[in-house]
C-alpha cells in the first residue's frame, strides 16, 4: 500500500517491485488480486490517465505514446483500447497545432528556411505524429 500511496503502478510493474524486495512472487501476486479486486490498483484506469496526461502535455502522442506505455508495463489489449479512446478524443492536427503555439509561436512554414522546417518536423515526429498529419496541419494554416 505504501508503494501505491507514492504513485500509480501497472500490476506488472508492482508485481516486480514487490520481488525485488524480497517477497515471494506467489504471495506477492495474491496481494496484487486483492488490490485489484478492492479497486486499488486498476490497469485500465492508470492507462487511461496516463495517456491523457501524456496528450495533454504534449509529451507523446500515437506510436510513441504506444512505445512509452509498453515501457511502463501496460498490457497490450489495455494499450490498444487505451491508445483507440485518446485518439478518438484528441485529433491529431489539433494536438499539433497545439504544440505548434506553445513551441514555435512564430513558426510559417512558407517562410521557413529548411533547417527550421526540418528541425520543427522532427521535433513533431519524436513526439508521435504521423509525417502526413505535420505536413498536412503545417500546410493548412500557412497564408
Amino acid at each position: 500500500m505504501r508503494l501505491l500511496n507514492a504513485r500509480d503502478y501497472t500490476s506488472q510493474r508492482l508485481l516486480g517491485k514487490l520481488t525485488d524486495k524480497g517477497y515471494d512472487p506467489a504471495s506477492a501476486g495474491q496481494a496484487i488480486r486483492q488490490l485489484q479486486q478492492e479497486g486499488w490498483l486498476n490497469d485500465s484506469r492508470f492507462a487511461l490517465r496516463f495517456a491523457e496526461a501524456a496528450v495533454a502535455a504534449g509529451r507523446y502522442f500515437g506510436p510513441r505514446l504506444c512505445l512509452e506505455m509498453k515501457r511502463r508495463g501496460f498490457p497490450p489489449d489495455i494499450i490498444a483500447t487505451t491508445l483507440e479512446q485518446v485518439t478518438e478524443e484528441h485529433a491529431a492536427t489539433d494536438q499539433i497545432r497545439s504544440l505548434l503555439e506553445r513551441r514555435y509561436g512564430r513558426f510559417s512554414y512558407h517562410s521557413a528556411d529548411d533547417r527550421e522546417k526540418r528541425r520543427v518536423l522532427g521535433y513533431l515526429q519524436r513526439k508521435g505524429f504521423a509525417l502526413s498529419d505535420i505536413l498536412t496541419c503545417l500546410k493548412q494554416d500557412a497564408p
